[in-house]
């Protein structure tokens, strides 16, 4: 699934940041824990350089504990990044990370000097009541739905420690499908940028391959059906989703499916791995490469088809 969604103030503050980077210290990037992939902003590690990383793993009360520690193992690995997860019921963690911006700039904090934070992070995520715990009141708006913060907003920590909030930002396309899919799933995306049934095929088909016991315990399914099409069937059914005639009301066991990965209820649940991830990035990247190249030899061909037509004669007077 192509999603594109990059509201104006999103590009206007990509600029912004742009521009104030330099005079950024450490940069913090609040991620979704079920999926600590898809909801990064490849951008970022573009715009940060070498600074500094601090890489939560948010809403890990949602997410699949040992694969949330399977995470934070990959994300150490890599250079000048360090990791943590926070939960959305207990956030008490997120106390630490004013100490641990201190530590990864020693040359600021041991001079005395002002150290710049800046957090950044997908719509949604959970960035902005991250920020009214380390701050201990309400500083940034917070909302359920998607893009509430439209400006940034610069914030005192503590003394000598400030953070500068952004919005929340997609990049302008995603080209892998399956991160589309699962910022869908996961709230990251409005509701109106995409189509319930989709990406609930989407989650069923992931779901029945590595969360069966969670799905038979959740909608008493003793037997699961082999395929996602005859699961969601199956949900609606139990769940009274049938409309006259004894048809299934798909849209409704699809909406059903989706808002119980989202609240929790269908249990905890993490949509991708280190290793997947990897395999996926392969197979995209050699799907972007076959593209242009296509792209490349069409052109050429129309070049050559030009080049060959033949040229009309002027007619004699």
């Amino acid at each position: 699934m192509a999603i594109n969604w990059f509201p104006g103030h999103m590009h206007k503050a990509q600029k912004e940041i742009k521009e104030i980077i330099n005079q950024i210290d450490v940069v913090i990037e609040v991620c979704d824990a079920r999926l600590p992939f898809s909801s990064e902003n490849p951008m970022i590690t573009d715009i940060r350089g070498d600074k500094p990383l601090i890489k939560i793993l948010n809403k890990s009360d949602l997410a699949d504990a040992e694969l949330t520690k399977v995470w934070i193992d990959y994300f150490h690995s890599q250079h000048n990044v360090k990791a943590i997860a926070l939960t959305t019921e207990e956030p008490s963690g997120a106390k630490n990370i004013a100490a641990l911006i201190r530590k990864l700039a020693p040359h600021k904090n041991e001079d005395g000097k002002q150290i710049n934070a800046m957090i950044m992070g997908i719509p949604n995520v959970g960035k902005s009541t991250l920020i009214n715990t380390l701050v201990g009141k309400t500083k940034a708006k917070v909302g359920n739905e998607p893009a509430v913060t439209k400006a940034q907003q610069r914030i005192r920590l503590e003394e000598g420690v400030y953070l500068y909030d952004t919005p929340g930002m997609l990049w302008p396309k995603i080209d892998n499908e399956n991160s589309g899919y699962r910022l869908a799933v996961s709230g990251g995306i409005k509701d109106t940028a995409f189509d319930h049934e989709e990406i609930a095929c989407f989650a069923a088909e992931y779901l029945l391959q590595s969360y069966p016991e969670l799905l038979k315990e959740r909608y008493k399914i003793s037997e699961l059906p082999e395929h996602e099409v005859e699961f969601l069937e199956e949900l609606g059914r139990k769940r009274g989703a049938v409309r006259s005639g004894g048809h299934v009301d798909f849209h409704k066991a699809s909406e059903i499916l989706v808002n119980e990965i989202r609240d929790k209820t269908l249990g905890n649940i993490t949509f991708e791995t280190p290793s997947m991830i990897e395999k996926e990035n392969v197979y995209f990247a050699e799907l972007q490469a076959k593209k242009v190249a296509d792209r490349e030899a069409k052109k050429e061909a129309r070049g050559r088809g030009r080049k060959n037509k033949p040229k009309k004669k002027k007619s004699g007077k």
